[in-house]
C-alpha cells in the first residue's frame, strides 16, 4: 500500500514501513506545505503525521483511498476526528512515550525562568559579567515552594513525582479529583481553580486543546495568581489567553512565564519577545533522541495495524468507527 510520512523521520521507522509499503516522506525539518500536502496524499491509504499538519474535512476529500491516520503527537486537536470517522478512517496518537521528556522541560523552565538563566547567559556572552555583588541578579528559589498542577493526566503527575525531589507542596486542579489513597501516593491535595491560582508559586499547566480549556488562563486568572508566581506552559498554546498573558507580565502581575508552545505557533503575540520576564521555547517538550524515537516507532506501529484492518493500539474514534454504517472495509 502507499503511504506518505510527512516528517523527516528516524531511518529504522521508514525501513520498517518501507518492508511491507510504498513509502513517500517529507526529508525537511519544516512543516509540509498545504498545498503539497494536498499533492501527495491523494494516492494514500496510510498518512503518518506531524502535530504541525492540519488533517481537516477538506484535506480528507482529496485522499479517497485513505485507511488510516497515524499522528505522531499525544495531542490530536490538529485532526478532525469526526470527518475521519465518517470516513470509517481510524486516528492514534502516541500517548505515554513522551511523559519523561515534557515532564523534564517543564522544571527547566521553571528553573530557567526563576533563576534567570536566559538572562544570565545572554549577559554573560555579551560581556556582561564583570563582577560579583551580594545583590545582583537575584532570582528566586524553586525549592521548597508551592506548586499547582493543572490537569493530573500522565505528564502532570510525572512533574509531581519530580516536585517531590524538590520539597515543595503540590496542589492540582483536574477534570477529575484522584481518589484519597491516589493523593497520598502522590503527596499531592486537590484545590479548585481559584484557590489553587492563589496559593501556588509555580503554576504548571497540562491539559490537552479542548472548547472548555481553551483560554483557560486569561486575564481573571492571572489576576488570581501571586505577584511573585510563575506561569509555565508545556501543553497547548491556546490554553493560554496570551495577550493577556503579555499584560500581565508587562504590569508584574505575575512574576514570569515559561512557554514551550503558543497561542498562534510559531507566530508570537506582540509584545512577548521583548520581555525578560520569560522563557520561550520552540515545542521542543518531547525533543529528546529518545523520546522522538519512541514516537515515530509508535506513530509507524498505529499506522502498520490499520492499514490491515486492525485496531491500532492508541486509536482514538475506533468505537465510533465500528458504530458507523458506512464504514468501509
Amino acid at each position: 500500500m502507499n503511504v506518505l510520512v510527512t516528517g523527516n523521520l528516524p531511518e529504522k521507522v521508514l525501513s520498517l514501513l518501507g518492508e511491507m509499503h510504498a513509502v513517500e516522506f517529507h526529508t525537511e525539518d519544516r512543516p509540509l506545505e498545504r498545498s503539497r500536502f494536498v499533492e501527495m496524499v491523494g494516492d494514500k491509504e496510510g498518512l503518518l503525521c506531524m502535530i504541525t499538519d492540519r488533517i481537516d474535512d477538506d484535506l480528507l476529500q482529496h485522499a479517497p483511498r485513505l485507511r488510516v491516520i497515524a499522528n505522531m503527537a499525544v495531542g490530536y486537536d490538529n485532526i478532525d476526528i469526526e470527518a475521519a470517522s465518517k470516513r470509517g478512517i481510524p486516528v492514534s496518537n502516541t500517548p505515554g512515550v513522551l511523559t519523561d521528556a515534557t515532564a523534564d522541560l517543564a522544571f527547566a523552565l521553571m528553573l530557567a525562568v526563576a533563576r534567570r538563566l536566559v538572562e544570565g547567559d545572554l549577559m554573560t556572552r555579551e560581556g556582561g559579567f564583570r563582577f560579583w555583588a551580594p545583590m545582583y541578579f537575584l532570582g528566586h528559589e524553586v525549592s521548597g515552594k508551592t506548586l499547582g498542577i493543572v490537569g493530573l493526566g500522565r505528564i502532570g503527575k510525572a512533574v509531581a513525582r519530580r516536585a517531590r525531589g524538590f520539597e515543595m507542596e503540590v496542589l492540582y486542579h483536574s477534570r477529575t479529583r484522584m481518589a484519597p489513597e491516589q493523593e497520598r501516593e502522590l503527596e499531592l491535595s486537590y484545590r479548585d481553580m481559584e484557590s489553587l491560582l492563589s496559593r501556588a508559586d509555580f503554576v504548571s499547566l497540562h491539559v490537552p486543546l479542548t472548547p472548555d480549556t481553551h483560554h483557560l488562563i486569561g486575564e481573571k486568572e492571572l489576576a488570581m495568581m501571586r505577584e511573585s508566581a510563575y506561569l509555565i506552559n508545556t501543553s497547548r498554546g491556546p490554553v493560554v489567553d496570551e495577550k493577556a498573558l503579555v499584560r500581565a507580565l508587562e504590569k508584574r502581575t505575575i512574576a514570569g512565564a515559561g512557554l514551550d508552545v503558543y497561542e498562534e505557533e510559531p507566530a508570537l503575540t506582540p509584545g512577548l519577545k521583548e520581555l525578560n520576564n520569560v522563557v520561550l521555547l520552540p515545542h521542543m517538550g518531547s525533543a529528546t533522541v529518545e523520546t522522538r524515537s519512541r514516537m515515530a516507532l509508535r506513530a509507524a506501529e498505529n499506522l502498520l495495524a490499520g492499514l490491515v484492518g486492525k485496531r491500532p493500539a492508541d486509536c482514538l474514534n475506533w468505537d465510533d468507527i465500528h458504530g458507523n454504517s458506512d464504514r468501509r472495509a
